[in-house]
């Protein structure tokens, strides 16, 4: 089975309370944010993981590209996340996918489960994010430990290499 996960980007942005601080000061680093920490989810779970944003928060260019395993997707002008969400909805459901929808907008969620997707709220979505980090946490303390006691020492710059690798990139 393919679990696939679409987040409302933006109504994520508002509903944590630490992209919301960090959006008062730079909307940008916000949605940078954002996106990383999907990167790693879906490096920790292996979910394919596709961010939508509205076209109203950036000049509606109807663009999508890949950055860290996190598909990004902005909308086209007059097309909302909710909009773009229903029709990927639609587009990917198929037998062998359990396709999540990540949003605390309550008609998109009732939309979503009414299309045969599962919902998360915001907060679950903290929540598993939350969990997925004290994993990796612990997965990287683990392999710090065995490091040392290999004394195979990495330079920042071959550490950085192998974490883009991890992260999906080049």
């Amino acid at each position: 089975m393919e679990n696939i996960l679409l987040v409302d980007g933006y109504n994520m942005i508002g509903a944590w309370p630490s992209l919301q601080k960090l959006k008062e000061k730079d909307f940008g680093a916000a949605r940078d944010q954002l996106v990383d920490l999907l990167a790693e989810y879906a490096a920790f779970t292996g979910y394919r993981v596709i961010a939508v944003f509205d076209a109203h928060m950036v000049a509606g260019i109807g663009k999508s590209y890949n950055h860290h395993r996190v598909e990004i997707v902005y909308t086209k002008k007059n097309e909302t996340a909710d909009e773009r969400i229903e029709k990927l909805v639609q587009t990917l459901k198929r037998i062998d996918r359990v396709i999540h929808v990540a949003t605390s907008d309550l008609a998109e969620q009732s939309h979503a489960f009414g299309s045969g997707a599962l919902r998360k709220s915001a907060r679950e979505m903290a929540i598993e994010m939350g969990m997925a980090t004290k994993e990796i946490d612990k997965i990287v303390q683990k392999t710090k430990k065995a490091q040392e006691s290999s004394k195979i020492t990495l330079s920042e710059e071959v550490a950085e290499v192998f974490e883009r690798w991890r992260r999906g990139g080049k």
